[in-house]
């Protein structure tokens, strides 16, 4: 895993001494809106991030990748992160602190995740789960190219009856078939 360059930040892979400052970034009240809640202490951040240092899942079947976004100011701005399945699909999420939204950053650090994910991790199917009620990242989502998933889908994905799942189909694979692949299924 490597440290990635987008056009308004970079992605650095991410490690346990994150946790000091990714600890500032996750307490915006304002991320919480729709899910989830920040984290209870920076030692249990810290802890986590310990156990993501190993990128893959305790049955090794599944890639963990996570990188937090450091802006060109030094500041850190959120992460990107990826669960990369042997299917060749991936589950993508991303979160920034809001001084940050609608400048961009968002956009750009996904965008490079999604084009290494592509490239190194040979991913095809890109997706994204998330509540139905979010607007901004479902903006965000469909100006990289996202669409709704099929209903066998969303099913497959596991998405809760308040929720949405977004999907993406990489470039190459479209070219390597030659047309879009069907909405039933991943190929």
């Amino acid at each position: 895993m490597k440290a990635l360059r987008a056009s308004h930040c970079t992605l650095e892979p991410l490690v346990a001494a994150h946790a000091h400052e990714m600890f500032e970034v996750l307490g915006d009240p304002m991320i919480y809106e729709f899910e989830n809640e920040p984290p209870t202490s920076e030692a249990w951040l810290q802890r986590r991030y310990s156990r993501l240092e190993s990128r893959c899942s305790a049955d090794g079947t599944e890639a963990w990748l996570n990188w937090v976004i450091r802006l060109p100011s030094g500041e850190l701005a959120g992460y990107v992160q990826a669960t990369v399945l042997p299917s060749g699909a991936s589950y993508v999420s991303y979160e920034l602190a809001s001084r940050h939204w609608r400048q961009g950053i968002g956009r750009s650090a996904v965008q490079a995740m999604l084009d290494e994910l592509e490239s190194a991790y040979r991913v095809h199917t890109f997706v994204a789960v998330l509540k139905a009620a979010n607007h901004r990242s479902l903006g965000l989502l469909r100006a990289l190219g996202f669409e709704p998933a099929s209903p066998q889908q969303a099913g497959e994905f596991e998405a809760e009856p308040d929720e949405r799942v977004m999907c993406k189909v990489s470039g190459h694979a479209l070219n390597a078939a030659g047309a879009r692949p069907g909405r039933d299924g991943l190929d």
